[in-house]
């Protein structure tokens, strides 16, 4: 097991696996706020959760790890199903925008045969720190440039490539122009199949809230969501479009996804009181 990771068993209930990846948003100090213990068996195998930082390589984690008597609480076939975009897209093609998927960097022309511009660019799994000059492409001659970033950027260049069709969002936000514009959307954690956390997801800037209406449909959609993936710990990015209809953006691993708007202690008690049940 790595240095600087810490396994703890959180409130005699659950096992974490934690590390400080010095992301405020993501790290979160759970001795200071559970009763936590360390003492391990080695000779007895712990399913724990991963809070040790995005995955560059989830099945050799995953792999090491259990070698260690460590099973993290998902499979590297679930941990695909929910954190990479052809994973769970196949599963929720009717709630979120229509999306294609190239093994390797596509030209304008191969994007206009499915889209319109302008369209909603992306690696497999994330985009680069919610650059609007990477992420929002209005012509084929912006595609273009982009993709020539793209093949250099640290974060895009080891993921495959996705494009999405872009659809207008509730707007709340649009002050920096090298961001994306921040919009009506959500994050929703989900443990076991319950609503563990849902918070704003742009959680810098100006403030934002839903009604009670908004937030029951929400989470509606969320939950459903949530069921069609099938996974133990699971996020889902929710946002209003600018017609009033609710969408998904995406999904991820709870494991490596950071709070944003959701309070952490919140979230982990909840998760703890399912478990006691």
């Amino acid at each position: 097991m790595n240095d600087g990771w810490n396994l703890l068993l959180l409130d005699e209930k659950l096992w974490v696996l934690s590390a400080s990846t010095g992301v405020p948003i993501y790290d979160f100090d759970y001795q200071s706020f559970f009763p936590c213990t360390t003492p391990w068996q080695r000779s007895k195998e712990v399913v724990a959760v991963g809070r040790i930082g995005a995955f560059d390589d989830y099945e050799t984690v995953y792999s090491g790890l259990l070698a260690e008597g460590v099973m993290l609480v998902h499979s590297p076939e679930v941990h695909f199903r929910i954190s990479q975009l052809p994973g769970w897209y196949p599963l929720i093609e009717d709630l979120t925008p229509r999306s294609r998927w190239f093994s390797e960097i596509p030209s304008a022309r191969d994007v206009e045969q499915d889209f319109h511009w302008p369209v909603f660019v992306k690696g497999i799994r994330q985009t680069s720190r919610h650059q609007r000059s990477l992420a929002i492409v209005s012509t084929p001659e912006q595609f273009e440039s982009a993709m020539e970033v793209y093949q250099n950027d640290r974060i895009l260049r080891w993921q495959s490539l996705v494009v999405r069709e872009f659809v207008p969002l509730r707007p709340v936000e649009d002050l920096d122009q090298s961001r994306i514009p921040s919009s009506f959307e959500f994050r929703t954690f989900w443990w076991r199949g319950q609503c563990v956390g849902a918070g704003r997801y742009w959680w810098e800037g100006r403030t934002y809230d839903w009604s009670a209406t908004e937030r029951h449909d929400a989470l509606a959609l969320a939950e459903d969501v949530a069921r069609r993936v099938n996974a133990c710990f699971v996020v889902v990015d929710i946002a209003m479009t600018a017609t009033g209809r609710w969408i998904v953006i995406e999904c991820n691993d709870g494991q490596e996804s950071g709070y944003a708007g959701v309070s952490p202690i919140g979230l982990w008690q909840k998760i703890l009181c399912i478990e006691e049940r």
